[in-house]
C-alpha cells in the first residue's frame, strides 16, 4: 500500500470514529434529556407535603383520640398553645395563669383530607357555644380556639364557624386566632387514650364520645 494509499485509509478511519463517536454522545445527551423528563413529570413528582392544623376543644386527651381515627391524618401531637409562659409545664397551665390553651397540633395529608374535613370534625367532636369549658373541665385552658397557620386557612376557619352555626341555638365563641408558637406536652399525655384505654377519664369520657362520633 502506498504512502498517499495508507494516509487516505487512516483519514478515512478516523473520520468513520469521529461519526462514530458523535452519534454515542448525541445518544447519551438524548437519554438524559428523557430521564429528567420523566423525572419531572406528575406522574414522577414527590409525593404532596403534609400541612399542620391547630385546634383547642377541651381537654387535648379527647380531641387527640377524635382526630387520630380519621384518615389522611399522619399525627397528632398534644400541647399548649396560645399563652405568654414559654415551655410551660401541664402544672403551670393548669393554673390558668399561662395562658396557653390545651390544645392538638395536627399533621395532615391535604391530598386526602382537607382543612375543611378537618374543622368539620372540629366542630363536632366538643361544645364550641360553652366559653372556657368543656363538661366538667372548666379554665380558660380549655378554650374552643382554631389557630391558623396561613390566610388560607383563617379564611376557611371564619367561614366554617359561620356554616357550622346552624347547628347550634347558643352562639359559638370558638376563637380564631394565629398561629405563634406551640409547645409539646410532656410524654405522658401523647397518645393518652390509645396507651390508657381503661382509665376513668377515657372509660366515661373519651369512649362515650368516640362512638357518639361514629354514628351518622
Amino acid at each position: 500500500m502506498g504512502k498517499k494509499t495508507l494516509k487516505a485509509e487512516n483519514h478515512r478511519r478516523r473520520t468513520k470514529l469521529r461519526h462514530w463517536l458523535g452519534m454515542v454522545t448525541l445518544a447519551a445527551f438524548s437519554m438524559i434529556a428523557v430521564m429528567n423528563t420523566e423525572a419531572d413529570s406528575p406522574t414522577n413528582a414527590p409525593p404532596a407535603k403534609t400541612q399542620l392544623a391547630t385546634f383547642g376543644g377541651g381537654c387535648f386527651w379527647c380531641t387527640e383520640a377524635v382526630f387520630e381515627r380519621l384518615d389522611g391524618v399522619k399525627s397528632v401531637v398534644s400541647g399548649y398553645a396560645g399563652g405568654k409562659t414559654p415551655n410551660p409545664t401541664y402544672k403551670q397551665v393548669c393554673s390558668g395563669e399561662t395562658g396557653h390553651a390545651e390544645v392538638i397540633q395536627v399533621e395532615f395529608d391535604p391530598a386526602k383530607i382537607s382543612f375543611a374535613k378537618l374543622l368539620e370534625t372540629f366542630w363536632q367532636a366538643h361544645d364550641p357555644t360553652t366559653l372556657n369549658r368543656q363538661g366538667a373541665d372548666a379554665g380558660t385552658q380549655y378554650r374552643s380556639v382554631i389557630y391558623y397557620h396561613d390566610e388560607a386557612q383563617k379564611q376557611a376557619a371564619e367561614k366554617s364557624k359561620k356554616d357550622a352555626q346552624i347547628q347550634f341555638t347558643a352562639p359559638i365563641v370558638t376563637e380564631i386566632a394565629p398561629m405563634a408558637k406551640f409547645y409539646a406536652a410532656e410524654d405522658y399525655h401523647q397518645d393518652y387514650f390509645r396507651n390508657n384505654p381503661n382509665a376513668p377519664y377515657c372509660s366515661f369520657v373519651i369512649r362515650p364520645k368516640l362512638q357518639k362520633l361514629k354514628k351518622p
